[in-house]
């Protein structure tokens, strides 16, 4: 009975040991996504001190774009007892970036500037969304493509920093093309 024992465990070995010599290619998008989700909870859970500390976003993400202007879009969380103002945006993908908003002008709609930046009340969200709040990207030389990586840089009222990655997402969306023309003031 053991001459037959250590042939199969011998086999057995040899499966587990050759199983994990196999090709990686279709797990690089699973790969990707794993670490996509670890750089969002690492972006929230090291916020810097101050009003940012206590800021975080969920869904994160890019309008996939060739070049010009594109947006970036998520919810911001505010999981602090005092109101938190973000007033400007940075990113290596655009030297020009602005918080905007959409609103109803005449009957049309138009983009522009969000006077005051955007508020998220205590213990509460905001919502960036395409036809509405967004941090706009112009002068973007650079293809946006599905599944990059975009680092941010927010800053609150008082001037703390808070970092996020933001995912390359295609959207077909409404009437959005965040071009040139778009009644952008």
């Amino acid at each position: 009975m053991f001459m037959y024992i250590r042939p199969v465990c011998l086999l057995a070995a040899a499966v587990v040991a050759l199983s994990g010599c196999g090709s990686t290619a279709g797990t690089a998008k699973t790969t990707d996504t794993v670490t996509q989700s670890r750089s969002t909870v690492a972006a929230e859970a090291r916020p810097p001190a101050g009003a940012a500390a206590g800021l975080s976003i969920t869904d994160p993400w890019v309008k996939t774009a060739e070049k010009g202007m594109t947006a970036a879009f998520g919810t911001l969380v505010n999981n602090t007892d005092a109101e938190v103002t973000i007033v400007a945006g940075a990113s290596p993908l655009s030297p020009m970036i602005e918080l905007h908003e959409v609103v109803d002008s005449d009957g049309k709609m138009i983009m522009r500037p969000k006077e005051g930046g955007f508020v998220i009340p205590p213990r509460g969200t905001h919502e960036l969304r395409p036809g509405g709040d967004h941090i706009m990207l112009m002068g973007v030389a650079e293809e946006v493509k599905p599944g990059a990586r975009i680092p941010f840089t927010l800053t609150v009222k008082d001037g703390q920093p808070f970092e996020f990655t933001a995912v390359g997402k295609d959207f077909a969306g409404g009437k959005e093309d965040y071009q040139p023309g778009m009644g952008h003031k």
